[in-house]
């Protein structure tokens, strides 16, 4: 595959972020794509390995064909690799962007892996920029009618996968735009807006129906054939202190949410950071989410609290490759807080014990301690380590426990003690014609993980309505 000695002539080398003070004045792009020849290049590093990890549980949820892909660009047959990458992942120019590459971390050149996903993400756009990418529709449609709630990462890959099945497949969301948390839960610098919109105005030319502003309910169950859940996990997790009701306090989503709505209006969001001292409370992902978003509408000053210990450089004993490596990771907003303030914004071992506000419950500042690992494993408050930081802005990025109650209570439904629709046989089932798939099925994690459960429950679902009489 590729180059038998390209891994030792190239070095590995990432689509370049744009300078951090200049994307800091814009909501666009982070990145800047490369040419053809640098992609050859960089596709010439994948080997020909006895076991491509890249591929397995290890390396990618969805099993794309990464060796293959690879060899076939290296060697200039760009729409062939094409075919051979759509061959299993639905949407690269989502998964280009925004995954975090458990491929490169998996491949046998280790923590130097292949740039698998921004080969991917080259792929994708050239071929929608040469026109390769066309509507497919169906040869024959059966006379199923199939309803997906939600239009997130699992339920845009079920509606994809039902639909070239011959199903007939509409979408039903609350919201007004179709994407779920790739509209609104991923700013518009991580992954533009306009590519969500490309991929629904595509999905629609396809014969998928968007229903949008919709709240769904039981009725469902008698309209349609099959109806699959696929609501997210969008229960936030709460900091459990006094006044977390106060003015500027809210849940990272509602925040993100608001950023993206008035990127997309060109209006000042409801919930702007400008001029405020900003805490985002969580080290994820979304946690940095919040902190580039407060950078971009001018916040004061952004600081991050971690609750875990700062992670170490290097993979120890006990975290061995192909596993992902649970190392120091700087992200993209970490990045630019550096750049602006002269330090990295987050504050480890550190939660909030108290929050101070004023006679018109409105946050002023927090009361911040040091947590400290016991040998039961229990992080403890350490005595005397209270400290206060100004803030006018607490973002809550804490994690998610679950699907909304409202939800449940609508499809009579219980979920587990970790807030997930999970089948004691691991299927998507949930009886009769509802199923279930992504974040609300397995817990909160990853959008391929979530694209991959997507496809996994549809065609649950298509076996379900096969076995079914006058199917077709």
């Amino acid at each position: 595959m590729g180059k038998a000695t390209g891994f030792l002539e190239y070095a590995r080398v990432e689509n370049p972020y744009r300078e951090e003070l200049v994307r800091l004045r814009d909501f666009e792009e982070l990145h800047t794509s490369q040419p053809a020849e640098v992609r050859q290049c960089q596709t010439a590093r994948c080997m020909d390995c006895g076991v491509p990890f890249c591929q397995s549980d290890f390396g990618c949820p969805l099993h794309n064909l990464i060796p293959e892909w690879n060899d076939l660009l290296y060697r200039g047959q760009e729409r062939e690799a094409l075919n051979r990458l759509l061959m299993t992942a639905p949407f690269p120019e989502f998964t280009g962007r925004v995954c975090p590459a458990l491929c490169e971390k998996a491949c046998n050149l280790a923590d130097d892996g292949v740039t698998n996903r921004d080969n991917e993400l080259y792929l994708i756009e050239t071929g929608l920029e040469k026109g390769w990418i066309r509507p497919r529709i169906p040869l024959a449609r059966t006379r199923k009618r199939v309803a997906v709630v939600g239009s997130g990462p699992s339920g845009l890959a079920a509606a994809d996968w039902l639909n070239q099945a011959g199903h007939a497949v509409t979408v039903i969301d609350r919201a007004d735009r179709p994407g779920g948390l790739l509209m609104y839960g991923i700013p518009n610098m991580k992954l533009p807006k306009a590519i969500v919109d490309r991929r629904i105005r595509l999905m629609e030319a396809e014969g998928i129906s968007f229903l949008l502003n919709t709240s769904a309910g039981p009725d469902l169950l008698e309209a349609y054939d099959a109806v699959l859940l696929c609501c997210g996990s969008r229960r936030p997790r709460s900091l459990n202190v006094p006044h977390q009701d106060a003015g500027g306090v809210h849940f990272a989503v509602d925040y993100l949410t608001a950023a993206t709505r008035a990127v997309l209006s060109g209006s000042v969001s409801a919930l702007s950071a400008h001029g405020k001292h900003v805490v985002v409370v969580g080290g994820g992902d979304t946690g940095n989410d919040c902190v580039g978003t407060a950078l971009r509408q001018g916040c004061r000053s952004v600081t991050q609290l971690e609750m875990m210990p700062k992670a170490p450089d290097r993979r120890t004993a006990g975290n061995p490759w192909p596993e992902w490596p649970r190392v120091l990771r700087t992200d993209y907003g970490q990045l630019e807080a550096s750049a602006v303030q002269g330090r990295d914004p987050r504050i480890y071992e550190t939660t909030v014990q108290t929050i101070q506000t004023d006679s018109q419950n409105r946050i002023t500042a927090l009361q911040t301690v040091r947590l400290q690992r016991q040998t039961d494993g229990k992080l403890q408050p350490v005595q005397g380590s209270g400290q206060t930081l100004p803030c006018d802005l607490l973002l809550i990025a804490a994690g998610f426990i679950g699907c909304e109650a409202e939800t449940l209570e609508h499809f009579s439904l219980s979920a587990d003690s970790r807030g997930r629709l999970l089948p004691p046989d691991g299927s998507h089932h949930l009886g009769d014609s509802l199923f279930t798939a992504g974040d609300m099925h397995s817990g909160q994690s990853l959008v391929v993980r979530a694209l991959a459960d997507g496809r996994a429950a549809a065609r649950e679902i298509h076996g379900f309505l096969k076995a079914e009489k006058n199917v077709f």
